[in-house]
This record gives structure tokens, sequence and C-alpha cells, in this order.
């Protein structure tokens, strides 16, 4: 399969962008994937959650807008099988020129009215670009009315990931030690989650790359 790049994308911050690109990342590899985090975001959480981890695998970069083109190149030449690009949470050009290199983009976004009503702008670029590009939605309650009516609002502007991302500390406390949930706490329900969404993710790639 050749290298494949997935971009999270929103246009709000705090929607878990950077917990699912590590997360995700993570779970690549330990399928066996060479996987690379570009870090886009000036907040630079991916790089303070890298400094934090021993293990120097995924590989991170921090780049600027202008750089990820060849950062690109790079990955593709050194072997890398995924990147995973983290993106700014707020609309300015890293964010479309990470949509314009996507195989996919993922849209976090949490079951509130502010994190719906941000979404508009990310799918008006990403439908200019014409990418593909699905939602999943992050921090949600276990279960309840409100996922529903999130999923209901969010399937008329597009694709929406059948696997909720609940809020659960694993998250917060895997970050906090450099490490993906799915080596945090490998049997916990937060690495099932991640490991459901790797794998729908996986095949929605290979969807897009049959057509």
């Amino acid at each position: 399969m050749a290298m494949r790049v997935i971009s999270f994308v929103t246009q709000k911050g705090g929607s878990g962008k950077t917990t699912l690109a590590f997360c995700c990342a993570v779970a690549a590899q330990e399928k066996g994937k060479r996987a690379l985090i570009l870090d886009m975001d000036p907040q630079g959480t991916a790089t303070a959650w890298f400094k934090d981890r021993e293990s120097e695998t995924p590989t991170l970069a921090t780049i600027k807008s202008s750089e990820l083109a060849d950062a690109i190149k790079k990955a593709e030449k050194a072997g890398f099988d995924l990147v995973f690009i983290d993106t700014p949470g707020r609309d300015e050009p890293a964010t479309a020129a990470a949509i314009r290199a996507a195989d996919l983009c993922i849209i976090p976004c949490r079951p509130t009215p502010g994190d719906m009503k941000a979404t508009p702008p990310t799918i008006a670029t990403i439908n200019r670009l014409k990418k593909d590009a699905a939602f999943v939605l992050t921090q949600t309650p276990p279960r309840g009315y409100r996922n529903s009516e999130a999923d209901k609002g969010l399937s008329m502007l597009g694709m929406v990931c059948p696997h909720l991302i609940v809020t659960r500390n694993s998250y917060q406390d895997a970050q906090g030690r450099g490490l993906g949930v799915t080596e945090f706490e490998p049997d916990g329900k937060a690495a099932e989650e991640i490991r459901e969404l790797w794998k729908w993710i996986i095949k929605k790639l290979e969807k897009i790359h049959e057509r």
C-alpha cells in the first residue's frame, strides 16, 4: 500500500484532534505500520506528548504549513506507511494545507452546540478541495440523546464514524505519560474505542483507493 495521509481538522479548540492523532498513530504502529505525526499546531500539544514519550516511534516532526509538501515527500522517501497531521484549532492556511494533502480528513466533534456550529467552515474547505472526510464524535457521554442528536445533525453535513470516543480519564492520563491509550491501558475501554476507530479508518482508506 502506498503511503496514506490522514489530517485531523476542525476549527474548534479542545475537540480532541491531537489525542486522536497520536492514539491512532500508536494503534497503527502496533499493527506493524511505520507512522509519522506532523505537528502543525502552534500550541504544540503533540510535540509536548512526544517529549514525554520514552519510545522514539511513532516519529514526530514540528512543521509550518509552508513545509508540509516537502515533509510529505520526505516521509514517502523514508518509507513511512502513514502520516498523521495535527492542525490548529482555527481557520488558517495550515488547516487548508493539511486538508489538501490528505487522503482522508477526520473531523473530531464533541456533541455540544458550540462544536456543531463550528463545523460548517471546515466542511466547506473539505468540499471545495474535493476531499474525503468523516466526523468522529469525541468526549461523549457513554450513551444518551446527545450522541444520537449530534450524529443526526452531523450526518446532514457528511459521513459520521459509528464509533464514539467517550469521555474517559485514560485519554488524559495516557497523554500525560507520552503514551497512546492502547499502550497505557491495553485492555481498557478507551483502547478498545481507538482500535475500533482505527480499524474503521483503515477500511475507509482502502475504499477510497479502490475507486
